[in-house]
């Protein structure tokens, strides 16, 4: 039995815990205080004025690719299958290299506040309204996702119920974002990517001191084939399998350039940069930040597992899914408690709010509600449109609870209604045609499309593993938006033609 970790256990947060997480969320209102106070219209409040370093945009965008759901469910990853969640990373990092060369450029010179007017330019407003619309479906349910993954550490960790968790988050989230705007989240995500490096090279660190025989024993442990645990690849041809090298990294390429490219939350803080090159700058500088972070968090699910084999007396009773939270909760030393503490909050306060609030105020209320308003006013809608959003990602969490396997279900989601929205993206990058009620057409029934073949593959048999289904449903909005647009320009033409010429009309 290793001299830190006793056969007694020590439970709850001490005061230099405590100290810790205050310490941090202190630090947080004031980066959001000197941030956000100067903020006098929308442009500031969603842009930021375009004045904010390329270096602290790709650590921002970091903490919001990480969120709770990295820190939470990625360990229990690792405890309870293996390390193949790394493979989703070659085809993630390909995507971020074509989104800062082929949709940055277009986002910057249409000068948009949100990706979803580059839409309404290139199209229609049609187009632009269900870019917007199917934006709101899948952050709200992805980050209901993540949330619940935040408030089941809190839950854990401090022993509140989930929706004592949620009040502080929804509470916390709304004042920082509402004052801040984007300017707080990019400068507070920096922060918190900052965190997240500490807390797990922390707990990394105090599981190696507590593992009998050290690195070499966690490799000879976790490398047994028996448990293969340090699994990277696997190059299977099974359609079936959504774990595979090929469906998992063709589904990281796709889910890459529809969130890191067609998703407001994560595009709005590129569009904080000062130029379109700094922009570029920080979306390549993400492949170097995120995959340290993504290894290390697995690979506390590896040291976890290869030390609860060793120490079965101080397994307890828990959830895969709670794994890094009772292990904190029971074993960590007071001080670092607090900062895995604070490592989750700070991750879910990172929250979609200000995204939402600038795709509804900028692509639905300016546009459609009222046109005419004041900079003071839209401004004034957009804290509002934070404090309603907050409340409806609490609820969402809640619907959560019955999750099993959280890592997956966002993915899932956004296999379904990603591939929508990135294939009219692509289909305005790639293509001349002008088409504006065939990309709507095109992406209800692409994403219809996908959620029947889920169902199947779930329900009725169909050996079609989900990972699939994000590269079907953008080949489908992409085949079916030109051939749909081809009809709707003859429509027009046929339509033109028919009309009386002027001389007619006298």
């Amino acid at each position: 039995m290793p001299e830190v970790i006793s056969g007694q256990k020590v439970t709850g947060l001490g005061p230099a815990d405590f100290a810790v997480l205050f310490g941090a969320l202190g630090l947080l209102l004031v980066i959001t205080w000197l941030a956000g106070r100067k903020a006098q219209d929308t442009r500031d409040y969603f842009l930021g004025g375009r004045g904010i370093p390329w270096l602290v945009v790709c650590l921002s965008f970091v903490a919001t690719e990480v969120s709770a759901v990295t820190i939470v469910a990625v360990p229990a990853t690792g405890y309870s299958e293996n390390m193949q969640y790394l493979q989703f990373f070659v085809g993630s990092a390909l995507a971020k290299v074509f989104v800062a060369f082929l949709f940055i450029p277009a986002f910057y010179k249409h000068d948009c506040t949100t990706i979803y007017q580059y839409l309404g330019q290139r199209f229609g407003p049609g187009t632009q309204y269900a870019g917007s619309a199917f934006f709101f479906i899948t952050r709200l349910l992805a980050s209901g996702v993540r949330l619940y993954a935040a408030c089941l550490g809190i839950k854990v960790i401090l022993g509140w119920t989930l929706l004592q968790a949620l009040l502080l988050f929804t509470l916390v989230s709304i004042l920082f974002i509402a004052f801040g705007g984007i300017k707080a989240v990019v400068w507070n995500g920096a922060y918190e990517t900052l965190i997240f490096y500490a807390a797990a090279v922390g707990v990394g660190g105090f599981l190696l001191m507590n593992i009998d025989g050290g690195l070499a024993r966690v490799w000879e442990v976790a490398g047994d084939p028996q448990f293969n645990r340090l699994s990277v690849w696997n190059f299977k041809l099974d359609l079936a399998d959504p774990t595979t090298f090929w469906a998992g990294g063709l589904n990281a390429f796709f889910v890459g350039l529809a969130v890191f490219g067609t998703d407001q939350e994560l595009v709005q803080r590129l569009l904080t940069a000062d130029t379109r090159r700094s922009s570029q700058k920080a979306m390549v500088g993400t492949i170097f930040a995120a995959l340290p972070v993504t290894f290390m968090y697995l690979g506390l699910g590896v040291l976890l597992f290869v030390f609860y084999r060793q120490h079965p007396q101080l397994l307890g009773t828990f959830e895969n899914k709670e794994v890094l939270s009772h292990f904190t909760v029971n074993f960590l030393p007071a001080g670092m408690k607090g900062l895995v503490l604070a490592a989750i909050v700070l991750a879910s306060i990172d929250s979609p709010l200000a995204s939402l609030s600038s795709s509804f105020v900028t692509d639905i209320y300016r546009p459609l509600i009222n046109r005419n308003a004041s900079e003071r006013h839209y401004l004034w809608v957009s804290r509002c449109g934070v404090i309603g959003f907050g409340v409806l990602l609490a609820g969402l969490a809640i619907a959560c609870s019955p999750l099993k396997s959280i890592l997956w279900v966002a993915f899932q989601v956004l296999s379904v209604t990603g591939g929508a929205t990135l294939g009219v993206f692509l289909l305005g990058l790639l293509t001349k045609r002008r088409g504006n009620l065939a990309n709507v057409l095109a992406m209800v029934t692409s994403a219809v499309w996908m959620l029947s073949l889920m169902f199947m593959s779930k329900y009725q048999g169909l050996k079609l593993g989900w990972s699939w289904l994000i590269v079907i449903g953008t080949a489908a909005t992409f085949v079916l938006g030109y051939l749909f647009s081809l009809l709707e320009e003859r429509g027009r033409a046929q339509k033109a033609s028919a009309s009386p010429a002027p001389e007619a009309v006298e």
